[in-house]
């Protein structure tokens, strides 16, 4: 077994003199990521081991010297610092092996509000563990913390110049998914319609990337795809009236931007509200043609207890559509999981009917058409008698094991249908 110790990223570059007798200590290396600039937009992510030893080759060589002639099953992964602070997770010996075939498939994991790439970390070692010659995981840090209240569209941005370093750092990659939890799906689903390219190459053969990758998987876990206006879309205010009302007007005091994206009370410009011009194309960047490129959209959510979002917002329904009671059956190999439907895509195109100013007519319906334009799969799952249900909002992403470990069967649920 190799321990990989990560030393903090530091912004400058050091030029270390290698020494001839450069040895290994035991089992244990230290690796660091540096940024060298080449140009005023352009980064580079150099691996460094006592001098300038190589890039990613120095990796393939360490795990071939280290892993040759063991048979050991036990988990083998390295978990790397990236330029912008998030982590890339994959098996060593995987990325190694010369006869076998690389992972070809980056998967991006994205925090919701006041998170980190913390938050995905067992889902992200349950990937590697299940999958380690297939996926390649990058757990995002580009909006931590604080960051997370700059507003939607910021956070998009940033997600999407982070996702292209990535892209560049691993050339061998082909194919794309996301996976998000709460604000972070809205965040991942404005970098994405920043990411998508089209590009006509024949009459008969059109081809859509995010990246420049083939897109295959976007997975929400409780995401306020609708906002978090209405009625019991915030669980926490217990659906009264008044305490709605007082949300919707402080929510900026305490989410900043963020809080007006989700109660719809931005109007950048005289625009309609974000979350509800994200639900079609607009201007230059295409939210619906993104969703519509990847070969599944899932959308995971609480059916209760989950005080944070509520069970309409997050699986994309209508208050009438939501599965009654008796159709909540448990399934014995994931006990969590209460029932799963596909969606059909909806007749008709949503149009931004709304005008700042006037009578706004029911935004909630508007987003609702909008977004079943693709279709969803819908997997609704329940902790009601789990001890951790009262904090279903982290449990059902599995945020950390010791407090949130009744989920893992929800995230083994995804792994387990994830298309490759």
């Amino acid at each position: 077994m190799i321990t990989i110790t990560k030393i903090p990223y530091q912004p400058t570059v050091p030029n270390p003199k290698p020494t001839p007798n450069s040895q290994f200590s035991g089992a244990a290396v230290n690796l660091s990521f540096q940024i060298a600039k080449r140009s005023r937009n352009t980064r580079v992510c150099r691996l460094w081991w006592a001098g300038d030893r190589g890039e990613m080759e120095f990796i393939r060589n360490l795990s071939r010297a280290c892993f040759r002639g063991n048979s050991s099953n036990k988990e083998r992964k390295v978990e790397i610092e990236s330029a912008n602070g998030g982590e890339d997770v994959f098996d060593a010996a995987a990325a190694a092996a010369e006869a076998r075939v690389k992972p070809d498939h980056l998967v991006i994991m994205v925090n919701g509000i006041i998170g980190s790439a913390a938050d995905w970390r067992y889902a992200a070692e349950q990937f590697v563990k299940n999958l380690p010659d297939k996926v390649v995981v990058h757990r995002s840090e580009c909006n931590p913390s604080r960051l997370t209240f700059d507003g939607v569209d910021r956070m998009g941005e940033r997600l999407a110049e982070e996702v292209l370093d990535v892209i560049m750092r691993w050339h061998g990659v082909d194919k794309i998914s996301f996976v998000a939890h709460s604000l972070g799906g809205l965040v991942a689903r404005y970098a994405i319609g920043r990411l998508y390219k089209f590009s006509d190459k024949t009459e008969q053969l059109c081809e859509e990337s995010i990246g420049g990758l083939e897109p295959m998987n976007f997975v929400t876990f409780a995401t306020p795809h609708l906002g978090s206006r209405g009625h019991k879309q915030l669980p926490l205010l217990c659906g009264l009236p008044f305490l709605e009302k007082s949300a919707s007007q402080t929510a900026h005091w305490i989410a900043g931007k963020s809080g007006k994206h989700l109660f719809l009370n931005d109007n950048d410009d005289g625009k309609p509200p974000l979350l509800l011009r994200m639900v079609n194309d607009s201007d230059d960047l295409h939210f619906i043609s993104a969703l519509r490129s990847f070969k599944r959209r899932v959308a995971y959510a609480n059916a209760n207890y989950d005080h944070v979002v509520g069970w309409r917002t997050s699986s994309i329904r209508r208050q009438n559509e939501l599965p009654k009671e008796n159709l909540l059956v448990s399934d014995s190999k994931y006990p969590h999981i209460v029932h799963i439907e596909r969606g059909a895509i909806e007749d008709g195109i949503s149009k931004v009917s709304s005008a700042i100013g006037t009578q706004v007519i029911d935004l909630e319906e508007e987003m609702i058409r909008g977004l079943n334009q693709v279709c969803w799969e819908r997997v609704d799952v329940s902790f009601h008698k789990s001890r951790q249900r009262y904090v279903a909002h982290n449990t059902i992403q599995v945020k950390s094991y010791w407090l949130n470990s009744d989920g893992a069967d929800v995230v083994q649920h995804m792994i387990d249908n994830f298309l490759l």
